[in-house]
């Protein structure tokens, strides 16, 4: 399979503090991978880089093989979608929400219907009738899954998480395990959650900024 991403001797530095220090790693398409360790090991910054929203002090990153420059990020952000732990929805109420981006000359022929909207709220387990709440007034859990819903409206492949399952109980997290467990899929995240990372394809531990081991497929 080719390569989506690769880090290679990837370093940061912040204010004379080093964040990450020569992580390498490559990512398949239709890969798993999760990013594990203590907090403030650095697991979200290698997601921030990934985005163009961390400066490198030294090695490279590659998005599907060309090195990350100008271009190369406003690729990577048109390809992918990013959902943090308190995703910001940007709109008054839900529909609006998973609406926005199909306001954008790029996605405006391709609004989705009513049905499309419901179909893959019922994917996420969610009801219908949250399309006209508030988002402000919705759960964090709900809000993370609007935003994965959002993404899948939009056709993303290459899915960047961070503790994405934070929020959820049981069964809302088996609805987004069943969204990934697509093979066309690829995403790479930030997880302490054990079910979670049982899932996933390569596990990468960081420590201070190291990444001490990776695990594929349960073996180290």
């Amino acid at each position: 399979m080719p390569a989506i991403i690769r880090f290679d001797q990837v370093t940061v530095t912040v204010r004379d503090k080093t964040i990450l220090s020569g992580i390498s790693f490559t990512l398949r398409l239709g890969e798993k991978a999760v990013l594990c360790g203590k907090s403030g090991s650095g697991k979200s910054t290698v997601l921030k880089t990934l985005l163009g929203l961390q400066g490198l002090t030294g090695g490279s990153i590659f998005f599907q093989e060309s090195p990350l420059d100008a271009v190369t990020i406003q690729a990577v952000r048109r390809q992918t979608a990013y959902i943090g732990q308190e995703p910001v929805l940007g709109a008054d109420t839900v529909r609006d929400a998973l609406l926005l981006p199909f306001q954008f000359k790029a996605h405006r022929g391709h609004k989705p219907t009513d049905g499309q909207l419901k179909a893959v709220l019922a994917q996420l387990h969610l009801p219908s009738a949250i399309l006209d709440q508030e988002s402000g007034r919705i759960s964090g859990g709900e809000k993370q899954r609007v935003a994965l819903a959002r993404g899948l409206l939009l056709g993303k492949n290459l899915y960047l998480l961070d503790e994405v399952t934070s929020a959820l109980d049981s069964e809302s997290k088996r609805a987004v395990f069943a969204v990934f467990a697509d093979p066309k899929l690829t995403v790479l995240s930030v997880a302490h959650d054990p079910e979670w990372l049982e899932r996933c394809d390569r596990v990468l531990e960081l420590e201070e900024g190291r990444l001490t081991q990776e695990t594929c497929h349960g073996h180290a």
